[in-house]
């Protein structure tokens, strides 16, 4: 077809096998057989040159729209064959949204990586895992007090400490060196075993040893959302990433607890077999993100 258009263009062999930089007679053997496959002249012979028949003016036209497209469509595979387009699907748990690697990750990569669309999905990290496992996600920012098993990388993000969130005025918050054991009688928000498996028996594990023997728990939900619009409520008091601070509602005391020692790790996670340039630049990203020295901070 581009022998064609070039042959249609000069009206004349001679001209555009030079221009091609091919021989003549290879030249209208390939005419030829484009004539044949469509069935039709796209030439009229005449004694010096060609012209183009009725048929050939039009085919002329078309030809150099799919020639465009599909040098365009090379250029755009080409794109995400180097990792500088295509769609990248990344989860998050809520709590890393507000500040620091996870929303300067997104921004980083944006401003990057123009051409490529970054899907963003706010999940649990138990529900992360299933996700990027099963291809559904590409990567996602999970906490995990477990390491991932052998199917996944993973990049450590930050670390966050746990607080106790409590309503304003709260007889807790007036305690200056408060400990678990001061909060036998309050009621708490707690988060539900399946959503949280791992970390709901390590934090029962420390509470049980630090002299809160049976948490007086009066809801339990799956999100720190709800957990601190109903301790805003004055329903109990929760537990809670210290990155909380970062979207503490009106009415919410954030208090340290001297003996609530668990250390609260984030990960990004991806499939090792996940061969996508564009996710190998998404997770260089992050790495810059993270710090310098590669180490793990604090949110």
């Amino acid at each position: 077809m581009r022998y064609f258009v070039v042959v249609g263009e000069e009206q004349h062999y001679g001209r555009a096998a030079e221009r091609l930089g091919i021989a003549q007679p290879a030249l209208s053997r390939q005419i030829q057989d484009l004539e044949s496959e469509l069935g039709f002249a796209l030439f009229d012979r005449l004694p010096r040159g060609v012209q183009l028949s009725a048929a050939g003016i039009l085919f002329l036209t078309d030809a150099r729209r799919i020639l465009q497209e599909v040098q365009e469509a090379k250029l755009r595979a080409e794109r995400v064959a180097r990792g500088q387009a295509g769609t990248l699907r990344i989860g998050f748990v809520e709590a890393l949204s507000w500040h620091g690697v996870v929303p300067n990750s997104f921004r980083r990569f944006r401003r990057r990586q123009p051409d490529a669309e970054l899907e963003l999905h706010p999940l649990l990290s138990l529900t992360q895992i299933e996700a990027v496992r099963s291809g559904k996600l590409d990567a996602g920012f999970i906490f995990s007090l477990a390491d991932p098993d052998g199917d996944f990388a993973r990049v450590p993000v930050a670390q966050s400490k746990l607080v106790l969130a409590a309503p304003q005025g709260h007889a807790v918050t007036r305690i200056k060196r408060l400990r678990l054991r001061d909060l036998r009688d309050a009621p708490f928000i707690w988060f539900h075993r399946w959503a949280t498996p791992v970390y709901y028996d390590h934090i029962m594990h420390v509470c049980l040893r630090s002299g809160l023997k049976a948490p007086r728990i009066v809801q339990h939900v799956v999100d720190h959302a709800t957990m601190l619009s109903l301790v805003s409520c004055r329903l109990g008091v929760a537990f809670v990433s210290e990155t909380t601070r970062w979207q503490c509602p009106r009415g919410v005391t954030l208090v340290p607890v001297v003996d609530l020692d668990l250390p609260l790790p984030f990960y990004l996670i991806w499939r090792k077999d996940d061969q996508s340039r564009l996710l190998q630049r998404f997770v260089a990203d992050v790495g810059t993100v993270v710090r310098p020295s590669g180490a793990t901070g604090t949110i």
